[in-house]
């Protein structure tokens, strides 16, 4: 039996001050989540957010991988394979990678989702967002455990807990948790896959002629970097980088490990390319039409909304885009990110220590290794985020799903804080005191966005204009479940509404007289996304003048224009929002939400 001063000495120095030190790195944490989430909570922004949202609600509910928000592309790719393909039938989504919204899925069910906006309650913040934003945090829990390990394995205890408090002290991370997207599930599967391959290469130093082991850790990475495909279509690049790793890393050896890694790339996406392939004729299904959005052919999100993408005899065909196009989308991209994204992505300075530690020799070959396999994705993700820049990019600067590059965050604050700590241990210091104090500093100072935000909170968590939930929401339950609406915010109001809800297409007027002669359109909700636009330059002689002279008139002349069948109007918020309705809905609502915030 242990004596007290054993027991005393396990918690000073052994055990017991490793589990003392977990627990209070872990209650910090979860408290530092529930002041940030009362204290800087920010409701949905991102449409991406709100669009894997719905889909994730309809698989909780049994009804597949389907979605309410209806964007007219993909309308015509299911009608194109199925002639026997209504509007009015359940559709498949073709823009979205599968893996985080099955992901997601899971936690609808288990989570107790509320989905009810209260327009009456003190907080504005909506409640099933709160429950994503928890879950995602319980995510980049998981990812500052595996950068503690993955810094531990590669490096020593103080390179791994300043890096994992750097990464947690980093308010741009925290934004993402509460952003709604994908990352920090992506983030997971990244450091998953480096820890992969840091066993790889050790066991390649260990003993080279077991070739089976090999062969298995190949192929878990190469599953990894599956699932990072399948989360977002474009990650399916990082393929490249780790193939060309593999191969040329391990010397004789790496023919056999990228092929295996390879094929086991191939062999997890297959299935989902089949489906897609079989629904719309294109193995990444309407997902791949991103690489086009804010091209001179297709401006903005018009692929998107295009009743036919592929018109033969018109410039408005997706077959026509060539090389050059996207080679200018890159261009006038690229500059940005260089200049302005990349120094900054990480979210504070530690970048820059990364950036030149890479300058530094590394005896440890995994170290080495990785750091210049990290260098490659950095290129072929700045590459990517040039390229799949959308137009909901420019709607959510920074937090949004094109920020691509903020996934290599965990390995960039391992290897800038090596840097880091190479660098104090340089400088002349009186004692083990003063080096504490620089590192006390260093975070503090590296830390300041969070603490700011920690400490002064940003006010309303409501994302408005244009997004009020418990306005959407009611407008929403005038309709009937097999009713259908059109949006200038589809994605807010298929998943705020619940109703399955049409992109504005175009052109308008056209795209309107066939949608509703394939299944009535009932209302029209419209935000300031249209509405609070410049009246000539983007309304009238815009990208979509129809609608720019239907919204003028609504807006200028205050009346619906002549002939359009929703006669209805329900003006509460204009000019910053109008509902258009077949009938007047909102009579039979005996306390109608205001719809200014």
């Amino acid at each position: 039996m242990p004596t007290i001063q054993e027991w005393i000495h396990s918690l000073e120095e052994g055990a017991g001050a490793r589990v003392v030190r977990w627990v209070v790195f872990i209650m910090g944490l979860i408290a530092l989540a529930t002041i940030y989430n009362v204290r800087a909570f920010k409701n949905f922004e991102h449409p991406s957010a709100m669009d894997t949202a719905q889909i994730a609600r309809n698989l909780s509910r049994g009804d597949g991988f389907t979605t309410q928000f209806i964007r007219p592309a993909d309308l015509h790719f299911l009608q194109a394979r199925n002639e026997q393909f209504q509007l009015g039938d359940p559709q498949p989504d073709l823009a979205n990678a599968p893996a985080y919204p099955f992901v997601l899925s899971l936690w609808m069910r288990i989570g107790g989702f509320d989905y009810a906006a209260d327009p009456d309650a003190p907080s504005l913040t909506n409640r099933a967002e709160l429950k994503i934003a928890c879950f995602n945090q319980f995510l980049f829990f998981i990812v500052l455990g595996l950068t503690w390990s993955l810094a531990r394995r590669l490096f020593d205890n103080y390179v791994a807990w300043i890096s994992t408090i750097l990464l947690a002290g980093t308010d741009l991370m925290w934004r993402f948790t509460q952003s709604g997207l994908s990352t920090c599930w992506i983030l997971v599967l990244v450091t998953a896959l480096a820890h992969v391959l840091v066993s790889e290469i050790r066991a390649f130093d260990e003993d080279p002629d077991r070739v089976s082991r090999l062969v298995l850790w190949s192929v878990l990475a190469g599953v990894l970097t599956g699932l990072l495909g399948l989360s977002r279509y474009a990650l399916c690049g990082l393929a490249i980088p780790l193939v060309v790793f593999l191969s040329f890393a391990f010397q004789n050896r790496g023919f056999m490990m990228g092929l295996s890694a390879l094929l086991s790339f191939i062999l997890v996406l297959a299935p989902w390319m089949t489906r897609n392939y079989e629904l719309s004729g294109m193995a990444f299904g309407t997902g791949g039409l991103f690489v086009m959005e804010n091209t001179d052919r297709f401006p903005e999100d018009k692929v998107f909304r295009l009743m036919n993408p592929e018109q033969l005899n018109s410039p408005h065909d997706i077959g026509k885009v060539g090389i050059d196009e996207y080679w200018t989308k890159l261009d006038a991209n690229l500059p940005e990110i260089v200049q302005n994204t990349l120094p900054t992505f990480a979210g504070n300075w530690i970048l820059a220590l990364f950036l030149v530690g890479l300058l530094v020799p590394f005896r440890n070959s995994a170290i080495a290794r990785l750091r210049w396999l990290t260098l490659g994705a950095m290129v072929i993700l700045g590459l990517a985020q040039a390229l799949v820049r959308t137009h909901f990019a420019k709607l959510v600067p920074l937090v949004n799903e094109a920020n691509y590059l903020i996934l290599l965050s965990p390995l960039v604050f391992v290897y800038g804080t090596a840097m880091l700590s190479s660098l104090l241990d340089r400088l002349e210091f009186s004692g083990p005191f003063a080096h504490r104090l620089a590192t006390v500093g260093v975070v503090i100072v590296l830390s300041l966005p969070l603490i700011s935000k920690v400490v002064n909170g940003t006010g309303s968590p409501l994302a408005y204009p244009p997004y009020v939930p418990s306005v959407i929401q009611e407008r929403g339950q005038w309709l009937d479940e097999g009713e259908l609406a059109m949006s200038d915010a589809p994605w807010a109001f298929a998943w705020y509404g619940d109703r399955r809800t049409v992109w504005l297409p175009s052109p308008f007027a056209e795209g309107f007289v066939e949608m509703h002669a394939q299944k009535p359109v009932n209302a029209v909700y419209l935000t300031s996304i249209s509405l609070d636009r410049r009246l000539v330059t983007d309304m009238i002689t815009g990208q979509n003048p129809m609608l720019g002279r239907f919204a003028a008139e609504a807006v200028v002349k205050e009346e619906i224009p002549t002939g359009f069948p929703l006669r209805h109007a329900l003006a509460e918020g204009f000019p910053y929002q109008l509902f258009l309705t077949d009938s007047p809905r909102w009579l039979s609502s005996t306390n109608p939400a205001n719809a200014s915030p």
